[in-house]
């Protein structure tokens, strides 16, 4: 009985097969059209991830370095300030050292994702030689 039903749906399949006489595949053109998008679109999202990052390394740098200098402010400039300082100041400048802090431990995770993405970009634009981003009109 299975031999049957075996034999009946080779019989189909091959029967199918002989209908579709000739193999259709896409041009040349087509295809190297396709892989050009998918690059670009790979290469298109590591650009814009690169460049968001980079404005984000830029500003949270300008930001810590405002920190910085505001703190520097409030330290004062006698060599026993420390000793004499009101508490308010001293609590501005645990703050300033915290914000001071989380800021530097981001921009050196930025600096590490953007080598990161540099290293992706210069690895798909080594491995794909011959792909060439479209031309903007400007």
């Amino acid at each position: 009985m299975f031999q049957l039903f075996l034999r009946a749906r080779a019989h189909n399949l091959l029967g199918s097969r002989r209908e579709d006489k000739t193999f259709k595949a896409r041009s040349a053109e087509r295809d190297a059209e396709t892989d050009r998008v998918r690059i670009g679109a790979v290469l298109a999202a590591l650009e814009t991830a690169l460049q968001e990052a980079e404005r984000e390394q830029a500003g949270l740098n300008r930001r810590v370095d405002d920190a910085l200098a505001r703190a520097s402010v409030t330290f004062g400039n006698g060599t026993d300030e420390y000793l004499e300082r009101e508490a308010l100041d001293n609590y501005h400048q645990d703050l300033f050292a915290a914000d001071i802090s989380n800021g530097q431990r981001r921009l050196k995770e930025l600096a590490s994702s953007i080598a990161h993405l540099k290293f992706v970009k210069t690895a798909m634009l080594t491995r794909f030689p011959d792909f060439k981003p479209p031309q903007l009109n400007s």
